[in-house]
């Protein structure tokens, strides 16, 4: 009658705006950067005799959670539903546009499947995650590039295999304050849907051909393109940066303030650049969170979480007393 499950999060997007469907519908849809190493873990205790709707959530703010376990305990149970109470443990920055509504949602709907004893398709969930906060990242699909209506809770286009290989050098603008993402509201005209066309079909061409400038220059251009949905004032000063140290480009999340630089792995003098990157970027004012691997995995490779090239998953770097420096930690 116990039941676990678990989510990862994302960090920010390589690409988000309009783009249509396979019936030449305008929809919104984006395209995130995954991260493999921070999620939210969660624990459903299934409470027979109590009403089914009845779901005690620890922390009790996490009440998107909370509404999307309901939701999977009317899928899971159709026969003798019942409440229970569900205990989330995330590492994920709140309000930073990383995804950790979805990555707790996502990891609620698994653990209540868990505990009746069985699994909800990838379909399923995303449905189930759109119903419980109006707008869904694609964390609980297959682990390819994917550009996903958020609001619709559907795939628009499989863009390839595997994004390429970066390393990110993670940062916050707005001084790391969460976004009320409910505030936020675009539209988009039939130029911007053309240009944003162009960008899903440079994309598509950057994953086909492992082209990592060709991804940087197509996450930077809609990050400009989303300056004027939520302006970050550092942004200029993120693409001077990445233009001095050599990054392929600057991506962002499109609803917090969560950003990064990519840089290519093979680059010659990779970690003297990347130094290089830190050091403008800490004179700028801005706060370095992280460093990671994104892409696919080497055999036997193992990630760089630091800014030198020795690899080691146990050492973490990250810039005490930020707004996030806890993510460093693993439990």
């Amino acid at each position: 009658m116990r039941g676990t499950g678990y989510a990862p999060c994302h960090h920010g997007e390589i690409l988000q705006g309009a783009f249509r469907d396979g019936a030449g519908s305008v929809c919104r849809g984006l395209v995130t950067l995954p991260m493999r190493d921070l999620g939210t873990r969660a624990e459903f205790l299934r409470l027979p005799g109590t009403p089914w709707d009845e779901i005690e959530v620890l922390p009790a703010d996490r009440t998107k959670a909370a509404a999307a376990a309901r939701l999977a305990v009317a899928a899971c149970a159709r026969r003798r539903p019942c409440g229970g109470r569900l205990r989330l443990h995330s590492e994920v920055p709140v309000g930073l546009g990383m995804g950790s509504s979805t990555s707790d949602i996502i990891a609620a709907v698994h653990a209540v499947a868990a505990s009746f004893g069985t699994r909800l398709a990838p379909s399923t969930v995303a449905d189930l995650a759109v119903r419980a906060e109006r707008a869904s990242d694609p964390l609980m699909l297959e682990h390819r590039p994917l550009l996903f209506a958020q609001r619709e809770a559907r795939v628009l286009e499989v863009l390839g295999d595997s994004l390429p290989r970066a390393l990110v050098v993670g940062c916050t603008t707005g001084g790391g304050l969460p976004v009320d993402t409910l505030t936020l509201s675009v539209s988009y005209g039939a130029a911007e849907v053309e240009a944003f066309e162009g960008l899903r079909a440079a994309l598509r061409r950057a994953i086909a051909n492992a082209d990592l400038a060709l991804l940087g220059r197509v996450s930077t251009e809609s990050a400009w393109h989303n300056q004027r949905v939520l302006a970050k004032e550092e942004f200029p000063v993120l693409a001077e940066i990445a233009a001095a140290s050599g990054a392929a480009g600057v991506q962002v999340a499109h609803s917090g303030n969560v950003a990064g630089l990519l840089f290519d792995p093979a680059a010659p003098r990779l970690w003297e650049r990347v130094r290089e990157c830190v050091r403008a970027l800490r004179a700028s004012g801005i706060t370095v969170t992280r460093i990671f691997s994104s892409g696919p995995e080497r055999a036997g490779g193992r990630e760089c979480t630091s800014t030198s090239p020795t690899r080691s998953p146990s050492r973490n770097w990250s810039v005490p007393g930020t707004a996030w420096s806890a993510c460093g930690s693993r439990q």
